[in-house]
């Protein structure tokens, strides 16, 4: 795969389609696996690593299930290049920075992608549009499927698929979706939910997983416990959740309208400007006026932007997107100009000039 080609491109997972798109961005699944005859790879040393990567790979280059997956050799790319992939959300952080011989196959819709000698020999996603955690189900056990008839994973009768982490054993399985919650976090309302997803034993992260802070309003929710539990169980626990914090941002959203819709509108009209006209701009600032803009598309307030639009934006001015696009290392401040023109050019179809 070359990463090139991706950059004016964007997954389906931005699209701003599917059910209950206004809230919900993506729906993701991933499950975790080990090879059975090997040191899983905290414990592993590099030759074993660099023989269960050529393991995985080889498998993966023949599963039927899913569409061509692209093998990227991650432990051979640039810092810049792995930032960029975890911006896109098709490598974790840790994959990104960990050591030794690694690998990652990528659909070309991005919306599957395995990574390989992360925590664990292998870890699974499939990523969707909107609220979709069936079709995200369907498509991960298919392929699950297809591999253990090609492999044999570490399975225990009494703790199920074993992980390096004990938290992941069991189903190895990870479910979460991302959550756009403006709303809930101008109305104060925010905490509540947060406290509520604790004691139903459910993990509120930020945009890019575990450790990451908020930005943006945007919110993971995912499953904490995988022992024990069905994977139906995990899926079904998230399902009973989701629709009540849909309808928390709903009402206050209304909320916010009913009150003072000239002072949100104002808000809407203010975050626009900025994003339209600034010539320098942080990554944190440019998020929350984008928060701002999408929702104002939802609520009617603007008509000019589509959702996808806001969706790519919010991960094409990350740093390793612009220095991708611009296709030259970018110092901070060289960064914060090079966002500015990008929002510029997307927003208003003003191409900015080069410095």
């Amino acid at each position: 795969m070359d990463l090139d080609e991706l950059i004016g491109t964007s997954g389906e997972w931005l699209r701003g389609t599917g059910p209950e798109s206004d809230i919900v961005v993506s729906s993701r699944i991933r499950l975790a696996r080990n090879l059975a005859t090997f040191p899983f790879p905290p414990r592993a040393e590099e030759p074993v690593r660099k023989e269960i990567n050529g393991i995985l790979r080889e498998h993966i280059s023949h599963l039927s299930c899913t569409p061509a997956l692209d093998y990227v050799p991650v432990n051979e790319l640039e810092k810049v290049d792995r930032q960029f992939l975890v911006e896109r959300q098709l490598i974790s952080r840790e994959h990104a920075e960990s050591q030794g011989p690694r690998g990652a196959c990528i659909g070309r819709q991005e919306t599957v992608s395995l990574m390989i000698n992360e925590e664990d020999h292998l870890r699974m996603q499939v990523l969707r549009s909107g609220y979709a955690l069936e079709s995200c189900w369907e498509e991960i056990n298919r392929i699950d499927d297809e591999l253990e008839q090609r492999v044999a994973f570490a399975f225990n009768d009494e703790f199920g698929y074993l992980t390096s982490c004990p938290t992941n054993a069991g189903t190895g399985m990870r479910v979460s979706v991302m959550l756009h919650l403006p709303a809930l976090v101008m109305t104060k309302e925010i905490q509540k939910v947060f406290q509520s997803m604790h004691k139903m034993s459910l993990a509120v992260r930020g945009l890019y997983g575990e450790g990451s802070q908020a930005m943006g309003d945007f919110y993971q929710i995912s499953n904490q416990v995988t022992l024990g539990k069905s994977e139906d169980q995990i899926i079904q626990n998230l399902k009973k959740v989701i629709p009540d914090v849909l309808s928390y941002e709903r009402k206050a959203r209304q909320a916010l309208v009913k009150g003072d819709r000239q002072r949100l509108h104002d808000q809407v009209s203010r975050a626009m400007g900025v994003l339209s006209s600034a010539r320098q701009i942080s990554s944190e600032e440019t998020m929350e006026l984008l928060s701002s803009v999408r929702l104002g598309i939802n609520l009617g307030l603007v008509d000019d932007i589509e959702i996808s639009t806001v969706n790519e934006l919010c991960i094409q001015t990350q740093p390793a997107h612009l220095q991708k696009i611009r296709g030259e290392a970018l110092e901070s401040a060289e960064r914060n100009a090079a966002r500015a023109g990008l929002l510029r050019e997307r927003l208003t179809g003003r191409t900015p000039p080069q410095n």
